[in-house]
């Protein structure tokens, strides 16, 4: 699939210098706060900065319910079978986990990739969506997925500045950096992604529809079914099942099934004594060599290789690092 760079709007005259010096101001702050490599935590519970000063290879990981805003540098997603770039002024919004892949690119000492982090969820999104009596209708017709690329205006770079003011402010940060979110949500909602982000089949987990089979494979990951069983369990076609997950999550339900598990093998393998053949039992496989086989074909190398290779790089689980 060839790689497909962000479709921005052209910007002209004084609009450009605007959205320049905003992320200029917005580096010189995230700089000051982050002077380590990876992820920085900061006195907002929710933000997080990232910096890396070399280019990285390609990680499989989960990407996580948030909304990542890159200042500096180029980052290349693998989101199924699409190839996206994106750069500068970039954002993007994750819904729901979604099993995928990422490299930094073009990163060096002097001009280090720099993000901010804003971990979410669809309850705050359907919250803000409700009071602000925000009404999204879906284009076409169609699902959009659950992940997606979007370019940041001038009012969401101001809201970012205002958020990172707030890391030097712990009495005030504890108050106003959960409105700030709010706003920023809000901001989303309203501009030209806004039906992306709020898309009842996701959001409505309790009712029938996709919604709920994503919920129920991410709960009950360890279990074994069949398309057709979930479908019927959702009160849907098997087709209509498998159409509608694949448009949001770019894979079927049983492929969703299967990295989930992979990537939480991976974890627990990292994160503990816990050897490969638990690990593969722990997430639902029955048979150790079919689990070594799907390991490898996901993250390249068979499960004991990696783990020993991601501990001795900066680069485990990277995609809580995005």
């Amino acid at each position: 699939m060839p790689e497909q760079r962000l479709d921005h709007h052209t910007i002209h005259g004084k609009s450009v210098s605007i959205h320049k010096k905003a992320l200029d101001q917005l580096i010189a702050a995230a700089e000051r706060i982050a002077l380590a490599e990876g992820r920085t935590p900061t006195m907002v519970p929710f933000l997080s900065i990232v910096r890396n000063s070399r280019e990285t290879q390609r990680r499989s990981g989960v990407l996580t319910p948030s909304f990542c805003l890159i200042l500096q540098g180029t980052k290349r997603l693998y989101l199924g079978q699409e190839i996206l770039l994106y750069t500068a002024g970039d954002y993007l919004a994750s819904l729901i986990d979604i099993p995928t892949s990422a490299q930094i690119i073009g990163a060096t000492e002097e001009s280090p990739y720099i993000g901010l982090r804003i971990d979410l969820t669809t309850e705050e999104v359907a919250s803000v969506a409700m009071e602000a009596q925000i009404v999204t209708k879906p284009r076409q017709n169609g699902l959009g997925a659950g992940a997606f690329i979007g370019k940041a205006d001038a009012g969401l770079l101001d809201i970012f500045l205002r958020l990172l003011r707030l890391v030097d402010k712990p009495k005030e940060a504890q108050f106003l950096s959960e409105l700030i979110k709010r706003e920023m949500i809000f901001n989303l909602l309203s501009g030209e992604f806004g039906h992306m982000f709020f898309q009842k089949a996701l959001f409505d987990q309790k009712a029938d529809g996709v919604g709920k089979a994503i919920q129920w494979i991410k709960d009950n990951y360890e279990r074994s079914f069949t398309v057709e069983e979930l479908a019927k369990s959702c009160r849907m076609s098997t087709s209509g099942l498998h159409h509608k997950f694949k448009a949001i999550t770019t894979m079927g339900p049983l492929q969703y099934q299967k990295q989930l598990r992979l990537q939480e093998a991976r974890r627990l393998m990292l994160s503990g004594p816990m050897g490969a053949t638990m690990a593969a039992l722990t997430v639902g496989y029955e048979s150790p060599s079919q689990f070594n086989r799907e390991y490898r074909r996901l993250f390249g190398l068979p499960p004991l290789q990696d783990i020993k290779s991601l501990r001795k790089s900066s680069s485990a689980l990277g995609f809580e690092d995005s």
